[in-house]
């Protein structure tokens, strides 16, 4: 057993009260936490993928201007033919195709193999001067270059006007004298043509003297001036130009008087339209 000395159990009471004393009195200081300032959220614009457009303001209107008139008057119904009877159409002699009448279609047919073959058949009746005349056209077997035309003043075989279209939208007018054809106006292209078939179009003339005027669907083409033929009837035809069969029919004949001789234009153009097939 260790004894100490009195002033010695003092000091060491003193040092031990000290360092209780020291040690009851110290607190563990927290260590601080750093707060992260976030930065504040901004509002994301919205993205509108179907923005509405303007109002387009319209133009101010304008007043139509009126088209002339191409057709000055119109008579009284002179015929009309709904190809019902085969023993009013003459077929001219062929040995390259034929024509028919049957199911109230007057329909010409040039046979394969045949290069610049034609079919022609003439109306017996009647004979006329001046008159405005349409018939239907519906095309079978056409293409390219094959032509169908329309006679008139037709005063026999060899001699008539005839106004020609081809299957690749082209018109063309010839006078016919002595077998010998003429060009009164050559290969103009037309929107209102069909380009080959199956194609369905109406052929309207109007004549009164020497002013002759064209129509394809009611729509004016040209007119020309020309005296030599005076008066003769009427008659279709085809002519297949490549060698390949060619079917034509036509239908729905009217023949009417002209009551009117006034506002008869001279030389007209040709109407460009826009095309709508």
């Amino acid at each position: 057993m260790i004894y100490f000395h009195k002033s010695e159990r003092t000091f060491c009471l003193l040092a031990v009260s000290f360092i209780l004393a020291a040690c009851s009195g110290f607190t563990p200081t927290a260590t601080a936490t750093a707060t992260i300032e976030l930065p504040t959220p901004t509002d994301t614009p919205t993205i509108n993928w179907f923005p509405a457009t303007d109002t387009l303001t319209p133009f101010p209107s304008q007043a139509a201007t009126p088209t002339p008139e191409t057709i000055p008057g119109l008579g009284e119904l002179i015929f009309s033919d709904s190809f019902s009877q085969p023993d009013l159409w003459s077929p001219s002699p062929s040995n390259t195709g034929n024509s028919i009448i049957r199911n109230n279609l007057l329909t010409l047919t040039v046979q394969e193999g045949t290069v610049a073959g034609a079919v022609t058949t003439l109306r017996n009746t009647p004979v006329l001067s001046d008159f405005y005349a349409q018939i239907t056209v519906q095309l079978g077997l056409c293409r390219g270059t094959d032509q169908y035309n329309l006679l008139f003043r037709v005063s026999s075989p060899s001699d008539f006007y005839r106004f020609s279209a081809t299957c690749n939208g082209q018109l063309r007018l010839e006078r016919v004298v002595s077998g010998k054809p003429f060009v009164i106006r050559d290969w103009t292209s037309s929107p209102d043509a069909p380009l080959g078939a199956p194609g369905e179009v109406k052929i309207s003339i109007w004549v009164a003297g020497q002013d002759l005027r064209f129509f394809l669907d009611d729509h004016f083409q040209f007119s020309v001036s020309d005296h030599i033929l005076s008066l003769g009837g009427f008659g279709v035809s085809i002519r297949s130009e490549i060698g390949s069969p060619m079917t034509v029919s036509f239908s729905k004949m009217s023949v009417y008087g002209v009551t009117s001789l006034t506002n008869t234009p001279s030389q007209q153009s040709l109407i460009t339209a826009t095309p709508t097939r």
